[in-house]
């Protein structure tokens, strides 16, 4: 079930995305506008970054296993990795929302990455 409404919402927000890019300017969007623009991008984000996790760790189990590891990966489960996907897709957006103020240089660029590490540490605690 999970995977339908994640299939659905990723193609929806895309449509929506579509749409609002080429019916709109910043101008004339507004605010709201700007924000739905935001929304829809790290919807569609999360629904790409869930399927690449999911995808990714079976492929990364199966390459365990057939190398012989002595402790094959453990594939995520489509939860799990829509639980990871919605720190990891932010980090896209928030990049996209400093560069729209001009405030993209290392130093930022290393605050988002810790950021994303330390939501990344906490979902995989409360994951475990």
């Amino acid at each position: 079930m999970l995977k339908i409404i994640i299939s659905i919402t990723t193609l929806v927000s895309l449509c929506f995305l579509i749409m609002l890019l080429n019916t709109t300017t910043p101008a004339t969007a507004g605010p709201f506008g700007i924000l739905a623009i935001f929304i829809f991008a790290y919807m569609l984000s999360i629904g790409i970054v869930t399927y690449l996790l999911s995808y990714g760790s079976r492929l990364a189990s199966r390459v365990s296993i057939a190398l012989r590891a002595r402790r094959p990966f453990e594939i995520l489960t489509f939860k799990h990795s829509y639980y990871y996907s919605s720190v990891l897709a932010l980090f896209p957006i928030l990049i996209i929302g400093l560069q729209s103020v001009g405030a993209v240089g290392f130093y930022e660029l290393l605050l988002v990455f810790i950021f994303v590490i330390i939501g990344t540490l906490y979902v995989s605690k409360r994951v475990h």
